[in-house]
């Protein structure tokens, strides 16, 4: 045993797992304060005529959608930095460094930074969240049965998070504006990275250095991907302007929207075609196709928490609940309450039905099912309070049945994506699954400006309509899904 080794093992522990697991739950945990603080309201900063940028509902909207899409798509980009190059310790705080750069860019009393800190927050997020979690499991070796039950105490941490940040922020902008609210968002990133700094002893050298660094032959096939993505992106940001006849939010908007569909398409046609791939992998992907455009759909509605249901709260709601006056940020944190709730109970279920649990389609339906069922209360709500103010009792309802559908698909897709990914493709497999609330979010982006003008009913009655239909035909797919896994995966 090394003296490193014999110094982790005999330091204190933290509900019996290594210290550095308080490390990074205290970072995780203040990282998603200033990131769901953030999201909690933005769009009504984006959206409001006299303390913001007063641009149009829908652009406002599709804006936040297409933000939220650009940290799913930066997430690849952030684990490529952590693999080849700076490692995951320093991915990380360089990527939470520009968060609070991102944030203060917010903060500053003037709206004439609000995009450079809008982007800044995008990519900085997109650099930190994949690679916190990676270390996470770098704290275990391989067959710790620990390992479980820290992820489960690392989310516990995302949803304290989750679920405190709309209450504080939201408060912050009602009583003293949004640049003060914005600036409890960059509070809680400066200390994520306090609490990551102080703790980096904690974590004795994981994620110092990069797994496949780059080397000197690398560089040439390297500058060229690169000039080659470089160019793509401008050809596909001034062909959206020229669409959009000329530059401004919409185009960008467009661009990235462009760029989040153009992606899943790319790795699906190299994985189907690569020759690291074998026959039996390359089922296995295609199995996973119709999983991955049910994420997309999921996501698509899931997502919807910081656009079309935030316009509800806002605009179409009574904000007094049994007696007390709520901020329209409050139903934001009704997913992440709903999660420490029910998934220790759903990670009961599992473990008791076991074999004769749903399949991996069967769940993945459920959870589109449930999506679409949501929207169906939307649409219901809606028509239900016609011109007059709806009951926040549908927001809460709503809010529980796409928790529901979460905890039915996004932990099992998570595990079908390790499950299904070609040996020679395990990291890119992962960064496909990112791509699927991306691409969800960009659908948003366009449904929103599209449907500009259609009522509430309408809007959510309709989408309700195709991932219900797309759900069903999921469940009819789901034995050939099983037959294409079974070798790796029972259920």
């Amino acid at each position: 045993m090394s003296v490193s080794q014999s110094a982790e093992s005999s330091e204190k522990t933290f509900f019996g797992h290594p210290r550095g697991l308080m490390t990074l739950f205290t970072t995780e945990l203040w990282e998603r304060f200033s990131y769901y603080g953030m999201r909690a309201i933005l769009l009504l900063y984006l959206t409001d005529k006299a303390h913001g940028l007063g641009l149009g509902e829908s652009l406002g909207q599709a804006v936040v959608s297409i933000y939220g899409a650009s940290v799913y798509l930066l997430s690849v980009l952030g684990g490529w930095f952590a693999d080849r190059v700076f490692g995951a310790r320093r991915t990380v705080l360089y990527g939470g460094s520009v968060i609070v750069a991102g944030h203060l860019c917010l903060a500053l009393p003037a709206n004439g930074t609000a995009y450079a800190g809008i982007a800044l927050v995008a990519l900085g997020t997109g650099l930190l969240k994949p690679n916190v979690s990676t270390m996470v499991g770098t704290l275990y070796e391989q067959g710790d049965a620990r390992r479980d039950s820290a992820f489960s105490i690392f989310y516990m941490g995302i949803n304290i998070g989750s679920f405190s940040a709309p209450f504080v922020v939201g408060f912050l902008r009602r009583e003293f504006g949004f640049h003060v609210a914005f600036a409890a968002a960059a509070v809680g990133m400066s200390l994520a990275l306090v609490a990551y700094l102080l703790g980096r002893r904690t974590l004795h050298g994981r994620g110092d250095t990069p797994p496949n660094p780059l080397t000197a032959a690398d560089r040439p096939t390297m500058i060229k991907v690169s000039a080659a993505v470089l160019g793509l992106l401008v050809v596909v940001f001034l062909l959206s302007a020229w669409l959009s006849g000329g530059f401004g939010p919409k185009p960008v908007v467009d661009a990235i929207s462009y760029l989040c569909f153009l992606a899943p398409i790319a790795y699906f046609t190299m994985l189907l075609r690569s020759p690291l791939v074998t026959p039996v992998e390359r089922q296995r992907v295609r199995a996973y196709i119709p999983l991955f455009i049910a994420a997309m759909l999921f996501f698509m509605v899931f997502e919807q928490a910081a656009t079309t249901l935030t316009s509800f709260a806002a605009d179409r709601t009574n904000l007094d609940l049994f007696g007390a006056n709520i901020s329209p940020e409050f139903f934001q944190s009704i997913n992440p309450f709903s999660i420490i709730i029910l998934a220790p109970v759903f990670a009961v279920i599992w473990i008791k039905l076991g074999d004769r649990g749903p399949s991996i389609g069967q769940k993945f339906a459920t959870g589109l099912l449930l999506a679409g069922i949501s929207f169906a209360v939307m649409a219901l709500a809606s028509n239900v309070a016609g011109a007059k103010l709806a009951s926040p009792l549908w927001l809460v309802l709503v809010y529980v049945i796409q928790t529901l559908g979460e905890l039915f698909l996004s932990p099992v897709g998570l595990a079908a994506t390790t499950v299904l990914a070609p040996r020679a493709f395990l990291s890119q497999m992962m960064a496909l699954w990112f791509l699927a609330p991306a691409a969800g979010q960009a659908i948003t982006a366009q449904l929103v400006q599209a449907t500009e003008g259609a009522s509430d009913t309408a809007y959510f009655g309709g989408l309700a309509i195709v991932t219900i239909v797309f759900a069903l035909a999921l469940y009819t797919l789901a034995p050939w899904i099983k037959h294409h896994t079974k070798q790796d995966h029972s259920s």
